[in-house]
Formats: C-alpha cells, structure tokens, sequence
C-alpha cells in the first residue's frame, strides 16, 4: 500500500475549526443538567472528562470526552469512534436532517456524538460513554482518513488505553451508526484484546463495492458533501482523487474492504432498506462473521430514528450488560436473525430467523419475465407475444426524486399474498446505438390494487410532525421507494473469489466495452429487501439509465451526473433473457 501514501491527502480540508484545543478538564454535571436550551436533561449525575488524550503507536494524540457515572465503582466503556466532532462539536447534527428524522431535539441531551450513542442514556445504566475525535478530526492531531487498517489499529490503540484506566473494569465495546459501525468493523479486525462486544448499526463493509463506485458507477455528491463536513486542522485524506487515480481494484481499494473473517468477538448488527449506502454491509458483515455470536437485527425504520427508540436502546442494553457486565439474561437465546418486511400500506410484519433465509438452499424463488406489452409473467418465452425491442430515453435529466422522466415500468400482479425478501437478480438484453458503455439501473416498486405506486414513510407520521405522507419531503432519509441495482457495462466482471450465489461481486478490474449497437446481456443484482404484496397488488420493474434512488438530503438532488447517451434499447426474443428473479419467504 506504500506507493498510494502520498496521494491520500489534500493540501487543505474544506472545514476549520478555529485553533484553540481545550486542555484537559474533568468536571461533575449535576441532575437536571441541560446543555442546551429544550435539550434532554440529564436523569443522574455524571463525571464529565473533556478532551482527555490518548497516544496512538507512531506519536499522534487524539482526545476524547468521557461521560461516566458518579461511583467508585468501575464501569465498562462504551467507545463511539467518530470523524463528525466529538460529543455534538461538529457541523454534522441531526439538525442537518429533513424534519429532524423524526427525533425530537429533547430526547437528546447535546451531549452525543453524530451517529452515536447518548451518554444522557447510557450513563444511567451504568457504563461510561467515550466519545473520540478519530485521527485528523475535531481536536485531534494527524490527518484524517477514510477508514481501512490504520484506523483499525487507532483503535486498537485507544481501546487497550481505556481498559487501563482506574475507572474502567477492562471491558470495552463498540457502538454507533454510519461512520462509527464502519470504523468499527475495522477496529475489530485488529482484534484488540479488551474488545468485548461490537455493534456497528448500519456500517458499509466495502467503501469502492458499497459507496463510492456501486456497480461500477462512480458517486460523488455524498462523499463531496462528507468531505466538506468534517472538522479538523490538518490534512484529509481524498478519496474521490483516488478514485479518480485509481478506478480499478488495487492495494488501496482492498484495504477499505472489510474482512469479516478477522473479528472475533460478538456483534450486534443493525441494518435497513432505507439506507443508499449501508445494506449490503449489514448483511455481508452477519454473513462472513464466522462464528455464532453474532445477530443481525433489520428493522423497518431508518437508522438514526431506530438508534434512539426505546425498543433499540432496551435490546443493546441486553447485549451489552452480557457481554460487558457478565449479566445472566439469557441474551444467547435472541434468534438470530430478526427480520422486518414492509408493508407499504399495509403493516410491517416482522420474522424471528435462525440465519439469513436467501443463503441456504431450497428458498423458494420467483421468475418474472419481462415483456414488450410492459407487463411481467412467471410463464418462459413465446414467440407470439414476447418479440420485439422497447426503449428509453438514457440520458433523461435525473431529480431522483421518485418522478424522473426516462424510465420503463413493466407490472405484475400478485395472485396471492406474497413475502418478498433477499436480494434479487434482473437479467437484461440491450443496445446503445450511439456509446460503448451503458450505465443501467433497475428497481422494484410496490403499487397497490390501483395501480397507485407506494412509498414506505420512515417514520411515523406524528414523529416527524406532519398529518400526512404528502407533507415528508422525498429523501431517503424519511421515505423508501424499493430496493435498486446499477450496473456499468464495462465493468460487469465478476470477482468469484468474493462473490456467493446471492451475492454476486464485481471484480473492479480492467474495463470491457461494448461496440456500438451491439447487443449485450447483464447480471444485475438488486440489494436485499423485505416486501409485502396482497393478492391483487402489484410489483413494477424500473428500468432507467439514473439513479431512481432518493437522496440522503434535499441539497444533492439534481446533482447526479447522468453519463448515458441517447437511448438504449431492450431486446425481446427467444435467444434473449429479461427476468427478475425474486426470493420469497
């Protein structure tokens, strides 16, 4: 990895904090301590030790705040890894997000992390919360950077520091959303020996596969919106000039890809539909864990509200008061696999599983064959009424929004009720007459017996405070339209060394191009998803050349660059495939 070190770094970062770092302090909040006027105050007292260093193996010092109770007795900790600023200092706050996603500014006290848990919360159950500046960030010398080994080792290095400390009872574990669950897939990897327990609550596993280049199509607007948010003094470490460097698997890619294989200790992993970046982690990190403590929890929410809901707060309090508190409460008797399924309009159902049910064999599975007339049938090739070849227009200006321009539908209808769950596959035959690459999208949608097309809202309604869906803005954040596939042709490779029959992975190596009007078939898999039809309800194929996704926030929406030209064309005949194949419970 030696010979990309120099290109890892911007000269400037986008965001400054101002230069003074407090010294180290330690105070008492008292109870009923409130931070910030309509924050929650804080249930119990807490000792409060700010900007506390740590020295990491080649010298730099990071520093942390530390929320712990008000006892001579020692307490386990609770680690939150953050680039975001440390204990609420940061740009990035739930204030960022449309209608605050659905969390109330009072049930927080302030005094979190982004993405983290509430030391408000926590503390009153007897653990200590330590919120950390990740390298680079916030008050923390060094340069920042995008997860891999070195932040893996950091965190070695801070966890084994804090078991040290007189307060501490030696057992530490992990917890957080985003950022915080990818770093600590790492931090595990490195398997430092006072790690007990981990909970990475939606963290992608692969930044190339997962975010910056899914199926082959280089994504900017996020990560330039991260970049620009994160505070620090020094240097950041530039993944989109790496990309833009090196658009093939390599040395630097395979460092920012999780190996699930090397963590040891129990996790507790949270995952969702309504993500665009954290999914596909989710469930490869339950997956390639290779031992049995281990549980993945898919709730039907979105992550920042599930992270601060009673009913997630009472689950991982279970989990950790075993591992960290040595509690007796049965908590190796949780199913596995806890799996949500929307309903759309209809309620959410939810499953009790002892695995992932997509990765054993026998799972019953639906092939639904496209056709020219634009509708779906589980019936194979007849030459009367499936020849022929539709288009779209590709390069149609994209909102992602959920009403673009451009996109095919083809519908199916449920004769009885339905589950769908797991990742899905479309097969598709196309042209492009005027380019020799295609960037395809393909996405299920759920419509009801009318043919109206749903959307799956969140949150609840009165959470969010509005009276009805019409008023949630279109962001992934508060809405979920359907799971998605891209695909760039060029890059369709397949790596079978780190793929499974229901996770096809590209290989990210030497592109493939198509000449010009050349018919090409591609494998597409869509991302799990959990769904529920009634008889006479509805599932629509999209078939477009953009992102149909929402985006995280309202400010990206137009900023997807759609690379196509003119249009491209599906081809319908007997030595040609178009299908989705769906997996059922």
């Amino acid at each position: 990895m030696g010979q990309f070190l120099n290109h890892q770094v911007l000269e400037t970062t986008p965001y400054r904090q101002n230069t003074t770092i407090d010294p180290p302090s330690s105070k008492i909040l008292p109870s009923g301590y409130v931070k910030t006027n309509g924050s929650r105050a804080l249930p119990v007292a807490m000792v409060f030790e700010h900007n506390q260093e740590f020295s990491l193996r080649d010298g730099v010092k990071i520093r942390a705040d530390i929320f712990r109770p008000v006892t001579n007795e020692s307490v386990p900790a609770l680690v939150m890894w953050s680039p975001y600023g440390k204990s609420s200092t940061g740009p990035l706050t739930l204030d960022s997000a449309a209608l605050h996603a659905g969390v109330s500014p009072s049930k927080l006290s302030g005094f979190q992390s982004f993405e983290g848990f509430d030391p408000a919360e926590w503390v009153q159950r007897g653990y200590a919360i330590v919120n950390v500046d990740a390298r680079g960030a916030g008050d923390s010398e060094g340069d920042i950077r995008y997860w891999g080994s070195g932040e893996g080792r950091d965190g070695y290095d801070v966890i084994e520091q804090i078991a040290e400390l007189d307060w501490c009872t030696g057992k530490v574990g992990t917890a957080g959303n985003s950022w915080l669950a990818v770093s600590q897939w790492f931090i595990a990897s490195e398997q430092p020996p006072h790690l007990a327990a981990i909970a990475p609550l939606e963290g992608l596993g692969d930044v190339l596969r997962e975010t910056m280049a899914r199926g082959g199509i280089p994504a900017t607007g996020f990560i330039k919106l991260i970049q620009s948010s994160l505070p620090g003094r020094q240097l950041e470490e530039d993944i989109l000039a790496m990309y833009n460097k090196y658009s093939t698997d390599n040395a630097y890619w395979r460092d920012k890809r999780v190996d699930y294989s090397k963590i040891k200790v129990p996790a507790y992993i949270g995952g969702s539909y309504s993500t665009n970046l954290h999914t596909q982690g989710a469930f490869r990190g339950f997956d390639e864990i290779n031992h049995d403590k281990k549980w993945l929890v898919v709730h039907h929410t979105q992550e920042w509200y599930d992270l601060y809901s009673e009913a997630r707060i009472e689950d991982l309090d279970l989990y950790f008061s075993f591992y960290l508190k040595g509690i007796q409460n049965d908590w190796e008797q949780t199913a596995p696999v806890r799996l949500s399924v929307l309903g759309y309009n209809l309620p959410n159902q939810n499953f009790s599983l002892p695995g992932i049910p997509w990765a054993h064999p026998g799972l019953k599975k639906l092939r639904l064959y496209l056709k020219p007339d634009q509708t779906l049938t589980p019936f194979p090739f007849s030459a009367e009424n499936q020849t022929g070849t539709l288009s779209y227009q590709a390069d149609a200006p994209c909102m992602q929004r959920g009403n673009d321009t451009g996109e095919l539908s083809f519908t199916y209808t449920f004769p009885e009720k339905t589950f769908v769950a797991g990742p899905s596959e479309a097969v598709l035959t196309l042209s492009a007459q005027t380019q020799n690459d295609l960037d395809v999208y393909v996405m299920l949608r759920k419509a009801d017996a009318n043919g109206t097309v749903l959307e799956s809202i969140n949150q609840p309604l009165s959470d969010l405070g509005v009276s009805s869906a019409s008023e949630v803005p279109s962001v992934s954040i508060l809405k979920y339209l359907g799971p998605e596939a891209m695909l760039r042709a060029s890059k369709r490779a397949i790596a079978p060394e780190l793929s499974k029959p229901w996770r096809p992975t590209l290989s990210h190596g030497a592109d493939q191009y198509i000449p010009q009007g050349d018919i090409i078939e591609l494998h597409m898999s869509l991302w799990p998803t959990g769904m529920i039809f009634e008889a006479g309800e509805k599932l629509i194929v999209k078939v477009a050349g953009h992102d149909m996704r929402l985006v995280d926030f309202e400010q990206l929406q137009g900023t997807f660059n759609v690379t196509n030209e003119g249009k491209h064309y599906v081809h319908f005949a007997e030595q040609y495939n178009n299908y989705v194949e769906l997996n059922l419970l």
